[in-house]
């Protein structure tokens, strides 16, 4: 959704990761089984050993108080609280979470303006981070954050977490963006069998139509999910090397490459029976309902697929489906020559240094906390010594050894890369011009040229 450091990015190619996620989803996931402070304080160092034989050392942080903000709501925000709440327990520190909103530089800025900026934020793009440099906000991860960073982490995760060589973030969360769940029992019932082509996808999505069921639940009101469909379709289709000039601007969107895409996604977001509550419908929907409605209802729900991240997992924990059995997955069908790998992420930044916003940092950066989260549900570690056995189900734990395999071979999030304006901002740019592509999928042309424009303005050429 940003302005990028993407010089810092490693840029391997994707048809490994496409095949190490796909081989890995297709050898496993059908068979499985669902089930303000300032600071201060004692810095005294205190050792924490973990059953699982992790040994961390954090500093005694009695007295201390500090501010997490992030823009993470509902589960992800309980679970999260979880991971604080046992930083609190083996530094003494009062941690708050700080409910943000989107776009999270804005709400930043305000509070940065009004004195009051939290200790820590989690930023969901590599272009956040980038601004936060660029507007003297970000503070260097101390030495003790980037031993555990080295440590874990690949160097790909690691260099995103760079501006300018310098390490500023702590990468806590990851996403597999390429995924398709899917409610089973419709998929029984049909008679419809997991694609792994777009071809095929279409002939799958029929088949589910004509059984009764509308094929795609889409979560239209947010334009980020929107934004995951082209990326994909792009990536795929397209190619790497273009998907990286695409997000640089390096070429434009006017570009035919982006008009065949477009025109792609136009044969299931211009199919109306093809999408819940048709686009009107599917404007009206916000994410967490496209995947309640998929998984509710038992074999007659509102859809039979949603697209999304692994993150999916938590939204699905709402209703009575069981990942796995009710609830599974295939990876995104290839459209082009390789299945797509489009990964994402949320960084902790430091913009208060201090002991305890640093000591937090390198928590962050441990397999002790991403473990306590992954036991939760619904979330992903690119922290490569993560215990697998901590994820709650054999799904989870796929995806996960897939994206560690995977290594440095993935593109990350393209909107994610562009500048805040253009690619995560609630209204504008990507998001909003999606939203109106999925109103009227006929204006090909006019979308690439709306597009275009908000582009160019926001990357300033």
């Amino acid at each position: 959704m940003r302005r990028t450091s993407n010089t810092h990015r490693k840029r391997g190619t994707v048809k490994a990761a496409a095949a190490i996620i796909a081989g890995a989803l297709a050898l496993s996931l059908s068979a499985c089984g669902g089930d303000d402070g300032d600071g201060s304080g004692d810095a005294t160092p205190t050792g924490s050993q973990e059953p699982g034989g992790s040994s961390l050392t954090l500093p005694k942080l009695n007295g201390t108080t500090l501010e997490v903000a992030a823009v993470w709501t509902g589960p992800e925000q309980a679970n999260f609280k979880k991971v604080l709440a046992e930083f609190e327990k083996r530094t003494g520190a009062k941690v708050t979470f700080v409910p943000a909103q989107d776009p999270i530089i804005n709400f930043l800025g305000s509070k940065i303006a009004g004195g009051q900026p939290p200790d820590v934020a989690m930023l969901p793009q590599p272009g956040a981070i980038q601004q936060a440099v660029d507007k003297k906000w970000a503070k260097p991860l101390g030495a003790e954050a980037k031993a555990e960073l080295a440590k874990n982490f690949s160097q790909g995760w690691q260099d995103i977490g760079k501006v300018n060589g310098t390490q500023y973030a702590v990468y806590y969360k990851a996403a597999n963006k390429s995924l398709v769940w899917y409610n089973a029992k419709v998929f029984e019932n049909a008679g419809a069998t997991e694609p792994k082509t777009w071809a095929e996808l279409l002939t799958t999505a029929q088949t589910v139509y004509d059984s009764g069921v509308t094929p795609f639940s889409i979560p239209g009101a947010d334009g980020w999910p929107l934004t995951d469909w082209f990326e994909n379709v792009y990536l795929s289709q397209a190619g790497p090397e273009k998907y990286d000039q695409l997000a640089k601007h390096e070429i434009k969107w006017t570009d035919p490459s982006v008009k065949q895409a477009l025109t792609t996604l136009a044969q299931i977001w211009g199919k109306k029976d093809y999408v819940a509550g048709g686009a009107d419908g599917a404007l009206q929907t916000q994410f967490p309902n496209a995947v309640t409605q998929t998984f509710t209802g038992g074999d007659q729900p509102k859809a039979a697929m949603v697209y999304e991240g692994d993150f999916v997992q938590v939204n699905i924990a709402q209703t009575d489906a069981k990942v796995g059995t009710d609830a599974k997955v295939f990876p995104f069908p290839k459209v082009g020559a390789t299945a797509p790998v489009v990964s994402g992420g949320d960084a902790a930044v430091v913009l208060k240094d201090s002991p305890g916003a640093q000591a937090l940092a390198t928590f962050l950066a441990s397999p002790d906390a991403a473990e306590i989260q992954a036991k939760l549900g619904g979330y992903l570690s690119p922290n490569k010594n993560v215990d697998v056995a901590a994820y709650p189900n054999d799904v989870q734990r796929k995806i996960a050894q897939a994206l560690v395999a995977a290594g440095d071979d993935f593109r990350f999030d393209l909107s994610d890369q562009a500048p805040q304006a253009f690619g995560g901002t609630p209204g504008k740019g990507m998001w909003k011009d999606l939203q109106d592509f999925l109103k009227n999928p006929t204006d090909v042309a006019g979308i690439q040229a709306k597009l275009e424009s908000d582009a160019a303005a926001a990357y300033g050429n």
